[in-house]
């Protein structure tokens, strides 16, 4: 009788020291013991990768892509071996795999590849043979053998890219016990949700939780494969992220979210003619700069009789310097009259299928917000989603009169 395959996946703070390694260990025999053939795909232990972050930037303040990916895939391929080893312990049939060796095909885009293919052949040898297989998330390779990294959170990439190749159930294991209505940390009357959307979890994330990576969901979405996402450390049922037609309901609004991880570029003085728009942010994302919100100002006349607006944007504060030697040149070039930088921004957003089909959410939003006299930057709406720039002393006290406004 074939075994049902099932991918779990393990995080840093779940796989943080020995013993919680030996316990993840336990979880995967547990499963082992149900009749199923797991999969296991585990990221760096603890803090494993900022620390190489830190020690890399120690000896080299630019360091070269290509050698920071040899260097953060380290993290993972030390997480194989020692959880193969918590499982051998247990007289437990395993085999470990770096994503080089399984066969992980992804672009050549150093820190931020995306995944082309997954040979299966290797995996599906081990599992046929009764093995426990390991794999390291994270990472991949190129068509030319180069290692390659997924981004943060690239080992939520790995597994669903894993439980898609195999057409196998999915866990995503965790420190939390699922995906709540807004952050717990913020909020302290947050509620777990039982089911979600992809949809819903992919607004969630491109708006700053962090419990998945936005492409993960994405790619989960693409290729229909539902998941769990839920602790690690409690035996209890998370949340699950899944297609709409298998929600009994759609709430208005499901989550609130805070990203504080913003910053808000303004380029003042931009001629008003075509193309100048498709200028600047090509130039960003010909150098992998994500830019999230824009809003662009209406035309005013210089006292030359030129004809000049503003575009506002957002990007990720890890990317403000290399946004900055951009807009630099962009400055130069379009003869633009200054480039504003404000880091002290945060980004507050509301998330819910329901929105599709009920009226004057935005109107709620905007009036819970001004009640508390916290001012409006910049918006942003989706079908499902709407997303306002704040300051970013005022994100708690939004999550918090957002959340009660919605009943979260």
């Amino acid at each position: 009788m074939k075994k049902e395959i099932i991918v779990v996946k393990f995080g840093g703070s779940s796989l943080a020291t020995p013993e919680r390694i030996k316990n993840a260990a336990l979880r995967v025999l547990s499963f082992k013991k149900k009749g199923k053939s797991p999969v296991v795909v585990v990221s760096a232990p603890g803090d494993t990768t900022d620390e190489l972050i830190k020690e890399a930037r120690s000896i080299c303040k630019n360091p070269q892509e290509r050698e920071m990916d040899m260097l953060l895939s380290t993290g993972e391929q030390k997480t194989i071996a020692l959880m193969a080893m918590a499982l051998s312990r247990k007289r437990c049939k395993v085999i470990s795999f770096t994503g080089h060796q399984l066969g992980i095909l992804t672009d050549a885009n150093y820190s931020n590849a995306r995944i082309r293919s997954v040979s299966s052949h290797k995996l599906e040898d081990a599992i046929k043979n009764g093995y426990v297989v390991v794999v390291a998330g994270f990472q991949g390779m190129t068509e030319d053998g180069e290692i390659t990294t997924l981004g943060r959170g690239g080992s939520d990439l790995t597994a669903i890219a894993l439980a898609a190749t195999l057409s196998a159930e999915c866990k995503i294991f965790t420190d939390v016990e699922g995906i709540y209505t807004a952050n717990p940390a913020v909020y302290k009357k947050a509620k777990k949700i039982d089911i979600i959307t992809y949809d819903e979890m992919l607004e969630m994330a491109s708006a700053g939780a962090t419990v998945m990576q936005a492409r993960s969901v994405e790619l989960a979405k693409n290729r229909d494969v539902s998941f769990e996402v839920a602790s690690s450390f409690k035996c209890t049922s998370g949340t699950l992220v899944c297609r709409e037609d298998k929600l009994l309901e759609e709430l208005v609004v499901t989550n609130v979210t805070e990203d504080k991880n913003q910053i808000k570029i303004t380029v003042v003085g931009v001629p008003d003619r075509p193309g100048i728009a498709a200028e600047i942010f090509t130039a960003l994302a010909d150098k992998n700069v994500c830019v999230d919100m824009i809003i662009q100002s209406a035309a005013k006349s210089t006292p030359e009789g030129k004809a000049v607006n503003s575009i506002s944007f957002t990007v990720k504060k890890e990317d403000m310097e290399k946004a900055k030697k951009i807009l630099r040149v962009i400055k130069k070039k379009l003869a633009a009259e200054d480039i504003l930088i404000e880091n002290k921004v945060a980004k507050v957003s509301i998330v819910g299928s329901g929105m599709k089909t009920h009226s004057g959410v935005a109107a709620r939003m905007f009036s819970v917000l001004a009640k508390n006299r916290i001012n409006i930057e910049m918006i942003s709406t989706s079908e499902i989603k709407i997303s306002c720039v704040i300051n970013e002393k005022s994100i708690e006290k939004a999550v918090k009169a957002l959340a009660e406004e919605f009943g979260l």
